[in-house]
């Protein structure tokens, strides 16, 4: 997660993108950068640290022009300590580009090998956001003809973007004589709006994370940028913009809603305020259904993303509210601090509890999260230290209990709480009395899965089963845990749409295994080591994904000792049952690509 914004005005922009990434520093406080656009010149200026530490005065006066891209960031990828790794990128060839880019590359390592070996790029750093501004660097260097750039050449080259890059992009970037260029990946994961200005000289446009850096700065709200969009606003104010990619479900993450944004903002049509407003309603139903036996005296949020859904579930449920943490406004958001040991070193600096409110009673605390258990269990203990009889904890979302690779620092499952646990486990480890959060427990997915099944059912019936292995989607996440459920349920066991459907599971963006997918391969009675899709998986990510799942496959699946070789996996392919699949050709050229038998 970062913030970006790209501004086009017909005054100098430094100041408005300087307010703007003000306004957008609750997405990143590890960094900050500007780049301006005067001709075909650029000026920038980037540091570590607050936006208010890393621009003094004269930086600014050096920021000339009337076009200009910024950025706040919070590190995912790459050195969170590295002010080499501050953005905006800049890349001298071809023309000139400077990019910001919000999200998470999931084949970073791949494109940077390809960047090397055959379009003959260096990447400086380990940051996937280079790798991304490379890519299009290079992809603009095959559609543009001549010196010049158009509209044409731009939409070109973000298309062939989107085909080769994989996981989640937000991006504002500038070319040097043509123009502020914006787009989104197909799924549309991070969030990306466009807001305008009309002025006797023509219009202004600004192009931002999030829709409160717009109305702030004067700008009204037009849309959000459509997944797989590209905008092009030239260097007159023109504005154009085309859909690059294919059509597919659009997947945005729940967690900008849930914590990352501002409750002001408005995302793909959604409110924050609002949603978060509709979490505490769901909460309180809950606890009228399930939990009514609680005797629970006050109700205090987390501040401060937990109020409105705090408010809600208290005046839902009649009981009072009341204010009992007081946040210090000048330590930062510890959930997006680097390392494990700060975030736990900085919740006792961020909040302290007013021993008043907890003296004597029974408190439900709600927060907006279960995410590492950091923060709850430090709440917990600090509401027991004021004198709290019970707590009893709320998360206005289920505990997270899978990483998150799409740009938010959840990476590891061995730094989630929930990973591997139930709600009672939980709740001892961060040390409450009892534990509510949205979303289905164990056991409650029933009619879920049912509804579900003959979705999937009515979906292979229109397209047949050789389109089957798309129903769980690239990002593994249309149906959770249930996936595998679903299939059990429409008796797919020994169908060979089964391994197909686990392997979707398993999520080539996610390289890594949930314990339902690791059941089903080791139950599914499929001889996987004649299975091109096995084959392909394998070879498409063992060398780089993470341990414990290369030592699972070894083991599994008996290839420690040999791999297939190339020539076994053409002749699966030719010979195979899914032998049209431009999915598994896909597949052989990324992995000739990556052993180097390409050339």
């Amino acid at each position: 997660m970062c913030g970006i914004a790209g501004i086009f005005t017909h005054a100098p922009v430094n100041q408005y993108l300087y307010d703007g990434l003000l306004l957008l520093q609750h997405r990143g406080q590890d960094a900050a950068g500007i780049v301006t656009g005067e001709g075909k010149t650029f000026h920038m200026h980037r540091g570590p640290g607050l936006v208010r530490d890393v621009f003094r005065t004269r930086d600014m006066r050096a920021l000339a022009g009337e076009m200009g891209i910024a950025h706040c960031r919070y590190p995912t990828a790459g050195n969170a300590f590295h002010a080499g790794e501050a953005q905006p990128f800049y890349v001298n060839s071809p023309f000139g580009i400077v990019l910001a880019h919000n999200g998470n590359l999931t084949n970073w390592v791949q494109l940077k090998q390809e960047m090397f070996r055959l379009d003959r790029r260096h990447i400086n750093t380990n940051s996937d956001s280079e790798v991304l501004l490379n890519v299009l660097a290079h992809e603009l260097e095959r559609s543009a003809t001549g010196y010049r750039v158009d509209a044409e050449a731009v939409f070109a080259a973000v298309a062939a973007v989107h085909r080769r890059c994989r996981g989640a992009y937000a991006v504002v970037a500038m070319i040097a004589g043509t123009g502020l260029v914006a787009f989104r990946d197909p799924h549309g994961i991070r969030p990306l709006v466009i807001g305008r200005h009309d002025t006797p000289d023509g219009p202004e446009w600004i192009i931002a994370s999030e829709s409160v850096a717009l109305e702030a700065l004067g700008y009204s709200l037009v849309r959000d940028v459509v997944p797989g969009e590209a905008i092009l606003i030239d260097e007159q104010g023109h504005f154009a913009s085309r859909q690059c990619a294919p059509q597919v479900p659009h997947t945005p993450c729940i967690f900008e809603i849930v914590y990352l944004a501002r409750p002001d903002s408005v995302m793909d049509g959604v409110s924050v305020y609002e949603a978060r407003l509709h979490m505490g309603e769901q909460l309180a139903a809950k606890i009228r259904e399930k939990y009514s036996h609680l005797e629970i005296d006050v109700v205090i949020p987390v501040p401060d993303t937990s109020r409105p859904c705090a408010l809600q579930l208290a005046t839902g449920l009649g009981l009072t509210y009341r204010e009992g943490f007081v946040r210090n406004r000048y330590v930062g958001r510890t959930f997006i601090m680097p390392g494990q040991t700060v975030r736990k070193k900085s919740v006792r600096q961020k909040l302290s509890a007013i021993s008043m409110e907890f003296r004597d009673k029974n408190v439900l605390i709600v927060d907006d999260s279960i995410v590492r258990g950091t923060t709850s269990r430090e709440i917990v203990q600090m509401a027991r230290e004021s004198g709290a009889r019970k707590v009893f904890f709320a998360s206005a979302a289920p505990p997270v209990r899978f990483p998150n690779v799409y740009g938010i620092d959840m990476p590891s499952p061995q730094e989630l709480i929930a990973t591997g646990r139930s709600d009672e486990e939980i709740c001892r480890e961060i040390g409450a009395d009892r534990i509510v959060s949205v979303g289905k427990e164990k056991g409650e997915n029933r009619t879920f899965v049912a509804e579900s099944a003959d979705l999937v059912r009515r979906f292979f019936e229109t397209y047949g089963v050789e389109k089957d292995c798309t129903v769980l989607s690239d990002n593994g996440n249309a149906f959770k845990d249930d996936g595998v459920d679903i299939f059990d349920a429409l008796g797919f066991k020994q169908h060979r749409c089964y391994p197909a459907a686990v392997h979707q599971y398993l999520s080539p963006n996610d390289n890594r295994l949930h314990g339902a997918a690791k059941k089903a391969w080791t139950e599914s009675m499929v001889d996987f080591s004649d299975d091109v899709l096995a084959c392909c998986y394998l070879l498409n990510l063992l060398d780089w994904c993470n341990k414990d799942v290369r030592e699972w496959f070894d083991t599994n699946l008996q290839l420690k000792e040999e791999k297939p070789t190339l020539e076994r996996i053409e002749a699966l392919i030719k010979g195979g049952r899914v032998s049209e699949s431009e999915y598994y050709k896909e597949c052989l050229d990324e992995y000739r690509i990556f052993t180097g038998q390409d050339a």
